[in-house]
């Protein structure tokens, strides 16, 4: 049998072991980068490459076959399994292709006891010529800037995924949103025309509280007046009152005390915008002063008089009879008083006695001769033939006569109320004796009520109307 070459160390074979593994990994690195498109070689496998020729020791003296210890204590993989890479990657390290054609005769041996022979530094292709010095920088910066790409396409696409993410959370929070608002926007509209129906209803109850409002102001107003108001709305009254009363009357006596008591409380009242009011009232005052407005009060009560009167005036048939009577008392009177003075004058005259004795029944004689004869100028003759019942229908009939007079004056009847006092006057003037003190008296208070019985117009305080109008007017 042919001897086989003896096996190197277990230390040696482990650390030869070693070096393929590490460069088999490295020849798969470069390969995957020349797929990727890049030529550069790994500066790893030539280290590794060169560490591998430095640290295999040559082979030894051949191991017998029946070296089982050895075999078993260290495995060494197959060589097929070993190269089957290399072969894959060859174009990749060109030195690789003898080690594996060496390599392949002891793959294909029958499986034996021992090991198989493991590869050595002499069997290895020359190593390849030196990479320049800055394919070595180059490549790390190209390493750098596609880690930093890859990187920065890691941040990205995580950045674009929580994008997405937070997309659609919005999307559904909007969704729900829109959800709800939905919901508030048909609340919102119910509560809308309850609303509108509400406000509905209180502008109706709105507007009949104003009317009410109104109305109550208007009571307020018309019976909440200030004083001033009272006081020109009092005047006003008043002279129209006064106005009525003239009329009716035929004096201008109430218009005058109404003019004088409105300037007196308007006086006491001094406001300046009364002023024009005050002024009316005055020329009112003087406009009634300055006319000659009979007194109807004082006629009626001259009238009255005149007619108490009418029952003891004195007829002209019964004054003859009176001037008997006063003739006979003014002689006894007479008589008297001679008499008085006789007794006081008998010691100074020297009269007889006889004398004064025959005296006195002739003078009473005399006075009734006297007595029987009288002269009177009588011009109505018929006066003389009234008995006494026609003296009382002649006193009924003036009564009348003057109460007619009465009656017309307050009518406003002046030309009936003449008309009736001169008839009056006629009766008296015919029929009763003018002499009487009282038959003078009533003549006289008839001539007096028939020549102030011309009534003249009361002049109206139109001034005073027209200023309490205004001021009534602008309060």
């Amino acid at each position: 049998m042919r001897a086989l070459p003896r096996p190197p160390d277990r230390p040696a074979l482990s650390r030869s072991c070693r070096c393929v593994r590490t460069r088999l990994r490295c020849v798969r690195r470069s390969s995957a980068r020349r797929s990727r498109g890049r030529d550069v070689p790994h500066a790893g496998a030539v280290r590794s490459i060169q560490s591998f020729r430095r640290e295999v020791p040559p082979p030894g003296p051949a191991l017998p076959v029946n070296d089982q210890s050895s075999s078993s204590s260290s495995p060494v993989p197959p060589a097929g399994a070993a190269e089957a890479p290399v072969e894959a990657s060859a174009p990749a390290v060109p030195a690789a292709a003898p080690a594996a054609a060496s390599v392949a005769p002891a793959a294909s041996a029958p499986p034996l006891s021992a090991p198989p022979p493991v590869a050595t530094p002499a069997n290895l292709p020359a190593p390849a010529p030196a990479l320049p010095g800055w394919v070595l920088p180059t490549g790390l910066v190209l390493a750098l800037l596609a880690g930093g790409g890859a990187w920065t396409s890691w941040q990205t696409q995580q950045r674009v995924h929580s994008l997405e993410m937070e997309l659609v959370k919005r999307q559904q929070d909007s969704g729900e949103q829109s959800a709800e608002a939905r919901v508030l926007a048909r609340q919102s509209d119910e509560i809308a025309r309850d609303a509108a129906a509400k406000v509905a209803l209180m502008e109706a109850r709105v507007s009949e509280v104003a009317l009410q409002r109104g109305q109550i102001d208007d009571l307020l107003q018309s019976l909440s007046r200030s004083r001033d108001e009272n006081a020109v709305s009092d005047i006003d009254s008043a002279v129209r009152l006064a106005i009525q009363q003239s009329t009716l009357t035929g004096s201008a006596e109430p218009l005058m005390v109404a003019l004088r008591s409105a300037d007196e409380r308007l006086a006491r009242i001094s406001q300046p915008r009364l002023e024009p009011l005050r002024r009316a009232i005055a020329r009112d005052m003087d406009r009634v002063r300055s006319v000659a407005v009979p007194d109807i009060g004082s006629l009626l009560i001259k009238l009255d008089e005149t007619v108490r009167l009418a029952d003891e005036l004195p007829l002209v048939s019964q004054a003859a009879t009176t001037g008997r009577a006063a003739a006979q008392q003014a002689r006894a009177v007479q008589a008297a008083a001679r008499a008085s003075a006789a007794q006081g004058g008998a010691a100074s005259a020297a009269w007889p006695q006889w004398l004064q004795d025959w005296s006195r029944p002739v003078e009473l004689v005399w006075s009734e001769i006297t007595g029987l004869l009288r002269v009177t100028r009588i011009d109505h003759p018929e006066a003389m033939l009234l008995s006494p019942d026609q003296g009382f229908f002649l006193r009924e009939n003036l009564k009348l006569r003057l109460l007619n007079a009465r009656l017309s004056l307050l009518s406003r009847q002046p030309e009936a109320a003449v008309a009736d006092l001169q008839a009056c006057q006629r009766m008296l003037s015919t029929y009763f004796d003018m002499s009487a003190r009282r038959t003078q008296i009533a003549a006289d208070m008839l001539r007096q009520v028939s020549s102030q019985s011309r009534l003249v117009g009361i002049p109206r305080p139109d001034d005073t109307l027209a200023a309490t109008t205004a001021a009534l007017a602008g309060r």
